[in-house]
């Protein structure tokens, strides 16, 4: 079952590469695979923060033996992302990129984002887990304001483009999904496969 998974998740990495081989990205191929990688990073974040909702409806701790990895699919797609942009179109010129983050509310999101992920990706490893103990918990809590940034990283982004029809599907999935921690739901979606 994981090894499925992980096949599916670098599916859109392939069809990237793929795209990119066969001279496919469109005009501008930074702009696409930019635009790619980020909506991947938040369809993963999304799917990760729906594993916890489908434990409960199921009553199976399959999905939750699968959040790990597709938390971590969600970093990698969130750093392919950033490489991204600091490489292209910042030039790695880091007070340039400083600049960008004060300047730009949606770039200001989208750093924040990725600078929050950067910690529960490198403690999602079972020595982590041990090490931290009750904290870990704490700290992976972290992703719950996670999907708030990243949302609000795409729907400025998206907005002034004027293309918020995609942006309100992903929000009201992501507000759904982070209802479903609310101890009145959690009981309810307890009880409801009873």
């Amino acid at each position: 079952m994981k090894t499925l998974i992980f096949l599916l998740a670098l599916l859109p990495l392939g069809r990237l590469i793929w795209l990119g081989f066969t001279d496919n990205l469109g005009a501008n191929p930074i702009e696409f695979i930019t635009r790619s990688t980020g909506t991947w990073a938040l369809v993963f974040l999304c799917i990760t923060l729906a594993m916890t909702p489908l434990r409960l409806v199921t009553g199976s701790s399959r999905p939750i033996q699968c959040r790990r990895m597709l938390g971590l699919f969600c970093f990698f797609y969130a750093g392919i992302h950033f490489l991204i942009w600091l490489w292209l179109d910042q030039n790695f010129d880091l007070v340039a990129m400083w600049k960008d983050v004060i300047k730009r509310p949606f770039i200001t999101m989208g750093f924040a984002s990725f600078v929050l992920l950067l910690p529960l990706a490198l403690s999602s490893n079972r020595w982590s887990q041990r090490k931290l103990g009750r904290r870990w918990s704490q700290l992976h809590r972290v992703v719950y304001l996670i999907a708030c940034t990243a949302i609000l990283h795409y729907w400025w982004h998206k907005a002034g483009k004027n293309d918020i029809g995609t942006v309100l599907i992903y929000a009201v999935v992501v507000i759904v999904l982070l209802c479903c921690r609310i101890p009145y739901v959690r009981n309810f979606l307890t009880l409801s496969r009873r």
